[in-house]
């Protein structure tokens, strides 16, 4: 009889810690979904990168790792990849023996893990190299994210190192398992402005210098004196040595 009496007490005490708990949950996350929490505040967000290669050229795109978005205010990204298989590599020569293609992809979406839901996605930015500089650069790349002045990814270009194809044999088991990938993102900068400010600085440094220096204040007859008063001696000279008109006559 104890017991039973003891069992309808110990529910309701479960039951109002658990209403308790999920209310502090709710209210913490601020109405957000667990998965969003997750994701931005404690793992970072992650995008996929895909790639495809296909002997008849028609893309099936694939994982092949993920753009790992940190978050603040500037775009920070790291870069997850997984191996090739034994398959895919045996795939990926097939395409590059017929000069085929080597695709990327990924998402249109901002490089900042905390601004993911100011925009959602929109489609895929795609780039693409021959097949044959991907085996023969040994899965060597240089991925490049571009964005706009916000943050958000508006293109991706890829190229190998080295870049030729020069028909080089390339040993499936030793040099096609692993990428060798270097990532960097490019944002637009500023051009640089007239220089007005310099300018300006620098007539004033020439205003101060004259300023200091007299000579450079003397007017124009301060400067010549010299000149004009030989000038003036000369053309005075040159007046009395000419006789006056109409005096050397004689008369008869």
């Amino acid at each position: 009889v104890k017991m039973a009496r003891l069992l309808p007490f110990q529910i309701a005490v479960v039951s109002t810690v658990v209403f308790v708990l999920c209310s502090d949950f709710v209210y913490c996350n601020n109405g957000r979904r667990v998965g969003d929490v997750m994701d931005t505040e404690f793992s970072g967000f992650s995008v996929p990168l895909e790639h495809s290669f296909e002997v008849d050229d028609v893309a099936k795109f694939q994982v092949r790792g993920a753009l790992v978005l940190k978050a603040g205010r500037e775009p920070g990204v790291s870069l997850t990849q997984n191996q090739l298989s034994e398959e895919d590599r045996a795939k990926l020569k097939e395409v590059a023996a017929v000069d085929g293609l080597y695709r990327i992809r990924v998402p249109r979406v901002f490089l900042q893990a905390d601004r993911q839901t100011e925009r959602q996605m929109e489609g895929y930015l795609t780039a693409f190299v021959r097949a044959c500089a991907m085996v023969e650069s040994h899965l060597s790349d240089v991925i490049t994210l571009h964005s706009d002045v916000s943050g958000y990814l508006i293109g991706v270009s890829i190229v190998t190192l080295p870049g030729a194809c020069r028909g080089t044999e390339v040993e499936d088991e030793v040099d096609l398992e692993v990428f060798n990938t270097t990532l960097s993102i490019l944002a637009p900068v500023n051009a640089p402005g007239p220089e007005t400010a310099l300018f300006l600085e620098r007539m004033e440094q020439e205003t101060e210098k004259k300023g200091k220096n007299p000579q450079e204040q003397k007017s124009f007859f301060a400067k010549y004196w010299y000149l004009i008063l030989g000038g003036a001696i000369f053309l005075m000279v040159s007046n009395s040595a000419q006789p006056p008109a109409g005096g050397g006559r004689e008369q008869s």
